[in-house]
């Protein structure tokens, strides 16, 4: 097991409380309020050359992501920033994290900061707070027999990553998916109702959807060429190799759903591309057949 693993079973051992959901759900949920937490540190979820803006920007946006998947509206954030002596930097980062609220309809509310030792990277926290008028979807919650959905596509912000590093020359749309991810906030609120168990998409479909299908007691068949891409991305190949490469790349923030009945009409879109299944573990088709599992189905912490 991983550090942070270990960590959090020792944790879950503490986290009693019902609105703690036992730590398998990326939020707690108290009444009708959703609260989640999410940290981003230099050299681990962003490059130490990324824009400030950009660093402020996905701080926002993938803690509201955690927010999406539970049909919340965002209520305020609370920011904590480890920061370093760079004036310039820090004040880029305070303009970026006021454009990030503005376009995604969050006031600031608080938070705490503190300057870094002297080598230490960046460090930031957010804790985002939502509203819900449903109840708010878990993880668990998905049976055999129901239809695996997601909103959004898979596979531009890997490949934003990689044109970001200089691995390969894309398109500004694809850079953009990486560095500004737009959290699905009106598509999660209309399905929260509909869905047997909802998440977000930040590690890897792959990985996300056999976390999604484990909470469940469940197995998980996902067919690749139903998997949505961009044209973007579809530029850069999209035969089973591009397909798997996109599907465990991470840092989508999609959307991934399950559900009995069709889903309503949502702002974004909605593709099918598998089921829930009796058993366990996580199955790959596409038209030549069986699919073996990559080595590696997505981001591992450590």
């Amino acid at each position: 097991m991983s550090v942070e693993n270990d960590f959090l079973v020792g944790l879950r051992r503490i986290a009693t409380d019902s609105g703690a959901r036992g730590l398998m759900d990326d939020v707690a949920v108290l009444g009708d309020l959703v609260l989640t937490h999410d940290m981003i540190v230099e050299g681990v979820h962003f490059l130490p050359e990324d824009r400030p803006a950009d660093v402020a920007w996905k701080l926002v946006a993938v803690n509201l992501s955690d927010l999406a998947a539970k049909g919340a509206a965002p209520v305020g954030i609370l920011a904590g920033t480890g920061l370093t002596r760079d004036a310039a930097w820090n004040a880029a980062f305070v303009d970026g994290l006021g454009e990030a609220t503005r376009a995604m309809g969050v006031p600031l509310l608080g938070g705490d900061t503190v300057v870094m030792p002297d080598g230490a990277p960046r460090t930031f926290g957010l804790t985002a707070i939502g509203r819900v008028t449903a109840a708010p979807p878990s993880r668990i919650g998905a049976a055999p027999g129901d239809v695996l959905y997601v909103v959004g596509v898979i596979g531009d912000a890997g490949l934003g990553l990689e044109i970001a590093t200089g691995k390969r020359q894309g398109p500004e749309a694809l850079l953009n998916a990486y560095h500004r991810p737009m959290p699905l906030l009106e598509s999660g609120r209309l399905l929260a109702g509909h869905v047997t168990a909802m998440m977000d998409v930040s590690d890897g479909l792959l990985i996300d959807a056999q976390r999604l299908a484990d909470a469940s007691g469940a197995g998980v068949l996902i067919d690749l060429d139903a998997m949505p891409m961009s044209a973007e991305a579809m530029a850069f190949g999209s035969d089973r190799a591009a397909r798997l490469r996109a599907a465990s790349a991470g840092d989508d923030y999609a959307l991934l759903f399950t559900a009995s009945l069709p889903p309503p009409q949502v702002a974004d879109r909605v593709t099918r591309i598998g089921q829930i299944v009796r058993g366990s573990g996580l199955q790959l088709v596409d038209a030549d057949g069986s699919v073996p599992l990559p080595e590696k189905l997505g981001w591992l912490h450590n």
